[in-house]
């Protein structure tokens, strides 16, 4: 699985610019589902035929990432940029991007008296252009960049950018590859533009149509010195969640998800994340509603280059969801 994991975390794909990471993932997957298309705004939706007797579910991951948009380009080449999702600009300071093309920069500020005065309005990239007509050579005004780096194998823990939701495409397609027959006609999506608004679930979900979503995304955790409390770390399992600021999960279904790890000696967690959201809220919302859910990757420094999460939580999550399928999902 980690080699699959960095394959997929060193993938160029930010929001709106999903295709390199989606034609990766369709390689993995087009011979292990029944079918497999990509809609309109670019979800990759691939299904698991069942066999009559269970639900229709959809299984929703992001593929999209964070990462930056050029605003513009001054005489000198540098580069001034916006985000593309949300990122904090300290977290940036002396990064490397790589945009679609190859062309790759650092990030850098102007001099500053005080470092509260960092703002996104202060950073700027240098791709190493000598002035606006060399630099404009290898990047144009909206092309988007995506940090840099390759993943970091600290043994049970992996560190990487777009962690968030690339191991949660992870999750999708191991469960997909461990299934087997299945009651439940299952669809895989591998969502687009969840960070700018959960905009590729919303539509894929109204196509789809089904009776029970489950996002697989990250959540933050409480576990690093004097961090926000939270009652879910890394190494502590899958983290099924009661609640973020998008929604409430269906109370059957996260009941469903718990009574599922106590028979499986799953290990895992409850999650209550106060910021932030995921796929299951659009899934939750669309047409006349859905029972929704989401089960999480516990991770350390979301929306940073450097976004950490532990093996045997991918595990848990992996193993909850085959379960999950195996079952007859009626929620009660």
């Amino acid at each position: 699985m980690k080699d699959l994991v960095k394959k997929l975390v060193e993938s160029y794909g930010p929001a709106g610019d999903e295709g390199p990471v989606r034609q990766m993932i369709e390689e993995e997957i087009k011979e292990l589902a029944d079918e497999v298309r990509v809609d309109a705004l670019g979800n990759l939706i691939a299904r698991k035929k069942g066999n009559g007797k269970g639900k229709k579910v959809m299984l929703a991951a992001h593929m999209d990432e964070i990462g930056i948009i050029v605003t513009s380009i001054d005489d000198k080449g540098f580069l001034r940029f916006a985000p593309v999702g949300g990122w904090s600009p300290p977290t940036l300071l002396g990064k490397r991007v790589i945009f679609a093309n190859g062309t790759s920069g650092v990030i850098h500020t102007e001099h500053l008296d005080d470092i509260k005065e960092l703002k996104v309005t202060k950073l700027f990239i240098d791709i190493g252009a000598s002035d606006k007509a060399t630099a404009s050579e290898n990047v144009g005004i909206g092309d988007m960049a995506v940090f840099y780096g390759p993943l970091f194998d600290m043994g049970e823990r992996w560190v990487a950018k777009a962690m968030d939701d690339r191991i949660g495409c992870v999750v999708l397609i191991e469960t997909l590859r461990q299934l087997g027959a299945c009651d439940h006609d299952v669809y895989f999506v591998f969502t687009v533009q969840e960070e700018v608004g959960l905009r590729g679930a919303r539509t894929a979900a109204y196509g789809v149509d089904p009776e029970i979503g489950i996002a697989c995304d990250v959540t933050r955790v409480g576990d690093t010195p004097k961090s926000h409390i939270m009652e879910v770390s890394l190494g502590g399992g899958a983290a099924i969640k009661v609640k973020d600021s998008s929604l409430i999960c269906h109370p059957a279904l996260r009941k469903h998800l718990v009574e599922i790890a106590k028979e499986n000696k799953i290990p895992y967690q409850l999650e209550v994340l106060e910021r932030g959201g995921t796929d299951a809220a659009a899934m939750q919302l669309s047409r006349a509603g859905i029972i929704a859910g989401v089960i999480s990757v516990p991770c350390r420094y979301i929306h940073s280059p450097s976004e950490m999460v532990d093996a045997g939580d991918v595990k848990a999550c992996v193993d909850l969801l085959v379960q999950s399928l195996k079952g007859s999902m009626v929620l009660q």
